[in-house]
């Protein structure tokens, strides 16, 4: 090689030595184990993909045009002993790779608890999981701790060797929640929740972002996963919970609109019942959540079972108002017009049916008045 190539590669070399090949040096054991899963499945593979690259050169050598000393059998078809070498090497490979990828499939299922914190760490007896609630929108990631109290935009910590149980969802689209250096990715899906359990081993600031794309804004959609020890840990909690902004229904539905490239935002006090009602799509006022749809369609829909269910989702919410935003629930034409008379939009009127058969098959129901 000439000095003048020598050259012309220092550039390329000098950037491939800042590389950091995070998904097989990641700082999760999780993530470290499906690391360790690409190392095996390709050097498994490279056993077919070398030797068959090697013979290639081989052969093209050996029998070049012009050397006249190379074998020449024109009749030649078939060899017993060659038919098992190809056939019975990959078959063996795939064998070995099926029984890996099956036990490696249970071990790693996202939605498995975790039994190690690390390959030399078991898992404590009384451990507790550090529970993350995370809410893909458009376009950034929202993180709510329950049991601080707390939530966090575009910005997620967790201390060193405490295992992560994640629920996930989303607000409008699919999205992919993937930290390279925690775990595998897992998708956050509107009207779902998908979890994820995990744990980080080293102290420091990794990437996160979406690997789904979802629209204008999705190059932006990242974010900083801090893993802190457990002082630190407690520090990044006060300072949030010192933040003065509660996160209630009429914050989120602020932040849900879509935005980019949003900075990090804090949240002192955050709704309980927020990510469920998330998950179920009735954040908004007056919205039917889809639990209790699911309750009403499981009791047989509209018919007298379904109504029992449709009566208690109402009895436990309010008409009018919505002072908890819940859901109203299904309710009749007499309850509908009291409400409203009550709340002075309208006088009482008096609702008789209008024929037998309308007496005999019960109320009308409205829906959501």
């Amino acid at each position: 090689m000439s000095r003048y190539r020598v050259i012309a590669l220092l550039p390329l070399m000098a950037a491939l030595s800042g590389c950091n090949l995070v998904v097989l040096n990641p700082a999760g054991d999780v993530a470290s184990q499906q690391g360790d899963l690409v190392v095996i499945a390709t050097l498994l593979m490279l056993l077919i993909i070398v030797p068959v690259m090697a013979l290639t050169v081989l052969f093209a050598w050996r029998y070049r045009q012009s050397n006249n000393t190379a074998r020449y059998e024109p009749d030649w078809d078939h060899s017993t002993q060659l038919e098992l070498v190809i056939w019975a090497a990959p078959l063996l490979i795939i064998i070995v790779l099926g029984a890996i990828t099956w036990v490696t499939t249970h071990k790693l299922d996202p939605y498995r608890p975790l039994d190690r914190i690390a390959a030399d760490k078991p898992l404590p007896a009384d451990v507790k999981p550090l529970d993350v609630q995370v809410v893909a929108l458009d376009w950034k990631w929202l993180f709510v701790y329950p049991e601080y109290g707390i939530a966090s935009v575009n910005e997620m910590a967790a201390p060193v060797d405490r295992p992560i149980r994640f629920s996930l969802t989303a607000s409008t689209v699919m999205n992919s929640f993937y930290v390279p250096a925690l775990a595998g990715m897992i998708y956050a899906m509107p009207g779902m929740e998908t979890k994820l359990h995990a744990v980080i081993n080293e102290p420091g600031t990794y990437k996160g972002f979406s690997s789904n794309y979802s629209g204008a804004g999705f190059s932006n959609m990242r974010f900083a996963f801090l893993g802190l020890s457990d002082e630190d840990f407690d520090g990044w909690v006060s300072k949030v919970r010192s933040t003065a902004t509660p996160l209630d229904r009429t914050a989120y539905l602020a932040l849900e609109k879509p935005s980019e490239a949003v900075p990090v935002q804090h949240y002192g006090t955050v709704d309980p019942k927020l990510f469920n009602a998330v998950v179920n799509m009735c954040v908004r006022p007056g919205t039917m959540c889809m639990s209790d749809m699911a309750a009403i369609d499981r009791a047989g829909g509209l018919n007298a079972g379904g109504m029992a269910v449709a009566n208690g989702i109402l009895r436990a919410n309010t008409l009018t108002g919505f002072p908890d935003t819940q859901p109203t629930g299904l309710c009749t034409v007499a309850e509908a017009v009291e409400a409203a008379a009550n709340s002075g939009a309208v006088q009482r009127p008096t609702v008789t049916p209008t024929s037998a058969s309308a007496t005999q098959a019960g109320p009308q129901r409205l829906a959501n008045p």
